[in-house]
């Protein structure tokens, strides 16, 4: 299947244009029945005389091209509809009638706020798509997008989740004139998958109330299936939680499709180099070094522990505590003694052999460095972070 995608630089292209390469190249292999041939990207610096061509040899059509904030409103009709027109003509000069792809947006309602010639000009691209779908036969797929958000998306331009991300990731102000404000807000890896779905031959239909859209079996329109809506304030919420973490190590709850998960991803993609890496602190004393990596309210906390050369380290129990002790270099005994008796469980670890021990709640226990040359390096998870308000954790030799 050869694909052709216009607006192929933009944010949407970039993202899907990755994903078919992944798929052509082999390199994703969780879509087995879909073999993807050519990607034609075409974008604004691209050589026109190769668009007829394109038409040509295409299987299919996403039309991402667009114009969103240009410095003449004539310039949305030049963009949104005319480069439409072009194209659409090209394919019907080509004889080809394979499905076509339009991505608009929500504004094309033209309701309330969206009553604007940006959402004129989307509007008039979709009934373009409409009546060569009449004319021709061929499958369309109009998207109205609500607004988009991931990696790879132009800040200070046409998202405030871009915008804010890039903003509290070097440092610069986040100007929310109202925090209530709610957005409908549509992950670029759930977009990426509907388009494979579509590729595919599933495709989810809507009409609209309204801004609203409405699944039905026969729609007119197309939607990815899963969005968020989340206000102003509550996105300010989260990225602060981020910025902070290198230095309380904490993370909130990212639950699978959250929007948090996703959010989190997107912030990440803005950091400058200077704060892609961070140095937790590290608690230094004769015996090595016990390091905090995580921090979670629901999961717990990682930490590694270094234990040079002969060292003991431990020799306490909890309460309601646990933990796993995984060595993964060196040579060591983990010894466990559960409280009111006399019989040790020990268990001999090495890197060698990556082995996890439970630390059961009433065992004291303990971990010993059983080389006389190398440190022991032990990753440590427990089940709740460290409270030093009620830390659990008692004193007591194996």
């Amino acid at each position: 299947m050869n694909v052709l995608v216009t607006g192929a630089k933009g944010f949407v292209g970039k993202n899907l244009v990755a994903s078919l390469c992944n798929l052509r190249d082999g390199k994703d292999r969780t879509r087995p029945n879909l073999s993807v041939g050519e990607v034609m990207e075409y974008d604004l610096d691209t050589e026109p005389a190769l668009l007829p061509e394109y038409c040509k040899q295409a299987d299919v059509v996403f039309h991402l091209a667009g114009v969103n904030r240009p410095k003449d409103p004539e310039e949305f009709l030049a963009g949104n509809r005319d480069f439409t027109k072009t194209l659409l003509d090209t394919l019907k000069e080509a004889n080809n009638a394979c499905p076509v792809m339009l991505s608009s947006s929500v504004q094309a309602t033209l309701v309330g706020r969206y009553d604007s010639d940006y959402g004129r000009s989307k509007l008039s691209g979709e009934e373009l798509l409409f009546d060569y779908k009449k004319e021709t036969g061929a499958e369309v797929y109009v998207f109205r997008f609500p607004n988009l958000f991931g990696k790879w998306c132009r800040p200070n331009y046409n998202s405030a989740v871009a915008t804010f991300c890039h903003n509290k990731a070097h440092d610069l102000e986040v100007f929310v004139r109202d925090p209530k404000i709610e957005l409908e807000l549509l992950y670029i890896d759930d977009l990426v998958r509907t388009m494979l779905d579509l590729l595919e031959g599933h495709v989810t239909r809507c009409d609209y109330d309204g801004v609203t859209p409405v699944q039905t079996e026969n729609g007119r329109y197309c939607l990815s299936p899963v969005t968020h809506r989340v206000t102003l304030g509550e996105i300010v919420e989260l990225l602060d939680c981020f910025v902070a973490q290198p230095k309380t190590l904490y993370l909130p709850e990212m639950k699978e499709g959250s929007f948090e998960k996703k959010l989190y991803s997107t912030y990440l993609s803005y950091l400058p180099k200077e704060k892609i890496s961070f140095f937790p602190e590290m608690k230094e004393d004769a015996r090595g070094s016990f390091t905090e990596l995580l921090r979670t309210k629901a999961f717990g906390q990682v930490s590694v522990n270094i234990s040079k050369p002969s060292v003991t380290k431990g020799q306490h129990w909890h309460h309601t505590k646990w933990e796993f002790f995984t060595v993964v270099h060196g040579r060591g005994l983990i010894q466990m003694r559960k409280i009111s008796t006399d019989e040790i469980l020990e268990f001999y670890v090495s890197g060698e052999k990556i082995e996890t021990v439970h630390m059961l709640p009433g065992y004291t226990h303990n971990i010993i460095n059983l080389s006389d040359t190398e440190d022991l390096v032990t990753v440590m998870w427990a089940n709740e972070p460290f409270d030093p308000s009620h830390p659990d954790t008692f004193f007591e030799e194996v």
